[in-house]
């Protein structure tokens, strides 16, 4: 750019007006190379490039036939017949699994021969000559039982990426309120490519895919309200998540990792290994430690790379979803769902498609919504019940008495909804199962800087427990 201005000849004052409009245009965005908060050791350099392929290269149409070892090794990037779809059809899984076959039998021939020191045709020298230079003279024996198949996602991480875009500012305020790296905005794109309802095999759901038992740990998952559902509420728990795992592991790659394998699993690493993830990643053999847990630290710097400058790799343009902007509610009391959308004039069936975390019980009224629970309105809705020029949260209560941890409830109102807007906030609260710092700084209308600072907290602490007394006001 700066030598075609100068070849041709703009005069200097015009060079800097553009120099200038550029910089105002441009998003201001961390160079996602120069921080090195995530760093990437030369051993998975390889495997980054897989992934960025992956998400950016190949298509739905596509699937790349490699060594599930040495992701330099790919053997062949192959079209599907027919139409592509979300699964394969009949005739394509019978194409794979004929492509599959070809490799393996090529590979187990050049074993053979490898092995015996026969002569090898110039197609066999350099095959042998790739998977020699991806890892090493032993890398040829066993390659034909390494094969593996990966399709492309190329559309799928485009449409998550216009799905960040409602998500992606909220996410990263998460991460910096839990002082963890904001980027880690990102990994939902690893996950579950933004896919609001995705759910696993294995039982994994939401966006940020939260096992149930580690759910538990950090939000509500009950037969009423399952909170790994809500992608904003996931968000705070991926936080703590990821902080804790980095105060037990010391290192990204390490905590990243732990996402997928669990931390105990990652501290066997590190007592092997240490915090060289170069090695863990090429040598560690640990139960569970397979191709996914192996990749997952790999595939979160692809697609950070990836979803950082999405006009690069996606140069047809991405329309990024309009950022949430709904009204945020904090329930002080429990209540049915219809209580809450007759009090601010909404019908339950639009409640219930904007608060992804609510379960059946809930939303045919068998369940009552737990107090403290997130409900999302209609953006304005408080505005229109409370008159609070632009309320991050109201909290509403029954007027039937209060559970014995919860602060008071305000004055029954006479009208004839069973809900009221709450009175000014007590001075204290009860830390309940499930709270953490930035839930109660939500719920009185705080930063949690602010609550740090009035209960003497150093900066940077999160640190609550269930039963603790925290100031909330004075």
């Amino acid at each position: 750019m700066f030598e075609s201005i100068a070849d041709r000849r703009l005069p200097l004052l015009l060079v800097l007006i553009l120099l200038l409009a550029g910089c105002a245009s441009a998003p201001e965005r961390v160079d996602y190379r120069a921080t090195g908060v995530f760093p990437e050791p030369p051993e998975i350099a390889d495997n980054v490039a897989f992934w960025r392929n992956v998400y950016a290269s190949w298509s739905r149409g596509e699937v790349a036939i490699h060594d599930n070892e040495h992701l330099g090794v790919v053997y062949e990037v192959a079209r599907l017949p027919g139409p592509v779809r979300e699964g394969y059809t009949p005739e394509q899984r019978d194409f794979v699994q004929a492509r599959r076959l070809y490799h393996q039998r090529r590979l187990a021939d050049l074993e053979i021969k490898h092995a015996s020191g026969q002569r090898l045709s110039r197609d066999e020298r350099e095959l042998r000559d790739r998977l020699v230079s991806a890892g090493g003279p032993n890398a040829v024996a066993g390659a034909s039982e390494r094969i593996r198949v990966q399709r492309g996602l190329r559309e799928r991480f485009h449409r998550g990426l216009e799905i960040s875009g409602r998500y992606d500012a909220i996410f990263r305020d998460i991460m910096r309120t839990h002082g963890v790296p904001e980027d880690l905005a990102y990994l939902p794109h690893v996950e579950s490519s933004f896919q609001l309802n995705a759910r696993s095999g294995v039982g994994a759901a939401g966006v940020w895919q939260f096992m149930p038992a580690t759910g538990r740990e950090y939000m509500r998952v009950t037969s009423a309200v399952d909170e790994r559902l809500d992608p904003v509420i996931a968000a705070d728990a991926a936080a703590r998540y990821l902080r804790n795992a980095h105060n037990r592991l010391g290192s990204w790659p390490l905590a990243v990792t732990s996402y997928n394998h669990g931390v105990g699993g990652m501290l066997n690493a590190r007592a092997q290994f240490g915090d060289d993830f170069g090695a863990i990643a090429r040598n560690y053999r640990g139960r569970a430690f397979g191709f996914s847990s192996r990749n997952f630290y790999a595939s979160f710097l692809a697609a950070r790379e990836v979803a950082s400058q999405p006009h690069r790799h996606f140069p047809e343009g991405v329309r990024f979803a309009q950022p949430l902007q709904e009204d945020r509610l904090i329930l002080r009391r429990d209540l049915l769902a219809t209580d809450v959308a007759r009090h601010y004039g909404v019908s339950v069936p639009q409640l219930a498609d904007l608060n992804l975390a609510w379960r059946d019980p809930v939303r045919n009224g068998q369940a009552t919504l737990p107090a403290g629970s997130t409900v999302w309105l209609p953006r304005g809705a408080l505005h229109r019940v409370a008159g609070h020029p632009e309320p991050r949260a109201i909290l509403v209560a029954q007027t039937t008495p209060p559970r014995a941890a919860a602060p008071p409830a305000p004055p029954a109102r006479p009208a004839a909804s069973r809900v009221a807007p709450a009175q000014a906030p007590v001075r204290h609260h009860v830390v309940q199962p499930n709270e953490n710092l930035y839930r109660v700084a939500l719920r009185y209308e705080l930063s949690v800087d602010e609550l740090r600072r009035l209960n003497q907290m150093a900066p940077n602490d999160n640190t609550i427990r269930v039963g603790q007394r925290l100031r909330i006001s004075g």
